[in-house]
């Protein structure tokens, strides 16, 4: 069987400085499914600290429109286009995003990658528009794509079935919604956005921004009957205390096994 392993390229919110925005790459064999692409070039950046190669990225799932989750895919069309001319790349690069984020990131990179990049999209880079509940067949995996019903840019996340019969579920940079269950109930891995400490929720406001702190993350983990909650997303401005403090007060909630993972860290699924 083949070994399946969670790389988190970065866990922190959009204004994050001190790590990298959230975004993540699952590797199966030598082939990567890459889910967001942070806020600019930094994903480079991290791609080459995980030993990603971009010619083993051939999937990649945006879930919105929000700059620290697409802005990165811009850099990474026009890197993999330029590797296509160049003989570098073999085969397409499959993205895969709701209807309305495919004509953004259409208009975007119209904008602003040369003419000769941008039109390799529709010859070798092709922008699949996914439906709420629709299935896909991914690197081998069954994939369902949902919609989150958010309230701020429409976005969506998925719940797919690992190689090794375990369910894992990406419910997006929101909050868990009821409507959710069906994708997210028992899974072996929930990922689930934590904005900061409860403790700390009047000094960075997080049910403003409509983010949850790690006491309701935890709270729906716990919910859900989660066996694994990673909680990512996160302020940045206590890095290096942030596990043992988001550890300790979602412990008080959630009683599977908690994980509040650094950028580039590495988890076996």
């Amino acid at each position: 069987m083949t070994d399946e392993t969670l790389i988190l390229l970065g866990t922190g919110n959009a204004t994050v400085t001190k790590c990298f925005n959230t975004c993540f790459a699952i590797k199966t064999g030598e082939e990567y499914f890459l889910v967001d692409t942070g806020g600019g070039n930094g994903i480079m950046t991290q791609l080459e600290k995980a030993g990603i190669p971009m010619e083993s990225i051939h999937e990649i799932f945006m879930s919105h429109e929000h700059t620290d989750h697409l802005l990165g895919l811009i850099w990474l069309i026009r890197m993999i286009a330029t590797k296509m001319k160049k003989g570098q790349y073999e085969g397409n690069l499959n993205i895969y995003c709701h209807a309305d984020l495919k004509e953004i990131i259409l208009t975007i990179t119209r904008l602003t990658v040369q003419a000769k990049f941008f039109n390799m999209i529709g010859e070798r880079i092709f922008i699949h528009p996914v439906e709420d509940n629709e299935e896909r067949d991914i690197l081998g995996y069954h994939v369902t794509f949902f919609d989150i019903h958010s309230t701020k840019a429409k976005q969506f996340g998925f719940t797919m079935n690992l190689k090794n019969g375990k369910k894992f579920t990406f419910l997006g940079d929101e909050p868990y919604q009821e409507h959710e269950e069906v994708y997210a109930k028992d899974a072996d891995w929930l990922l689930h956005e934590a904005f900061c400490l409860y403790a700390d929720r009047d000094k960075y406001k997080p049910y403003e921004k409509h983010h949850t702190t790690v006491k309701e993350a935890c709270e729906n983990g716990e919910k859900l009957g989660a066996k694994n909650l990673i909680l990512y997303h996160t302020e940045d401005k206590n890095l290096a205390n942030r596990r043992e403090l988001y550890t300790a007060e979602g412990s008080l909630y959630y009683h599977g096994n908690l994980i509040v993972p650094d950028d580039l860290e590495r988890i076996v699924l």
